[in-house]
């Protein structure tokens, strides 16, 4: 897949897995991985400036498999961004999906 077409749905994967379970870093690499065939070199810059801007929290946990765990938890303004995200996202697939259909291209 094109580089470039990641970039620009990598934020938007990691906010919405993030609605629903707080997550640590490996468990968000293994998912958007199955979605978008990206490495923890992708990822984890991205949860970082998310973080910084306040979109996470971030807490440590015990795990029984391995070192300690951080894990991320969505915050209200990182509902909000998501929630702008994934409407923009629509607009704009739906636009160049609508676009595609008219073009007759196969």
């Amino acid at each position: 897949m094109n580089t470039q077409y990641k970039k620009g749905v990598l934020e938007l994967l990691i906010l919405i897995m993030l609605e629903k379970n707080d997550m640590y870093g490996y468990e968000l690499v293994a998912l958007v991985s199955k979605i978008v065939n990206v490495n923890e070199g992708t990822i984890y810059p991205i949860l970082k400036r998310l973080t910084n801007e306040s979109y996470f929290e971030t807490y440590t946990k015990e795990s029984s498999e391995g070192p300690i765990r951080k894990y991320y938890h969505l915050t209200a303004s990182g509902k909000l961004i998501k929630d702008k995200k994934l409407k923009e996202w629509k607009e704009f697939s739906e636009s160049i999906n609508e676009f595609i259909r008219k073009s007759d291209v196969n």
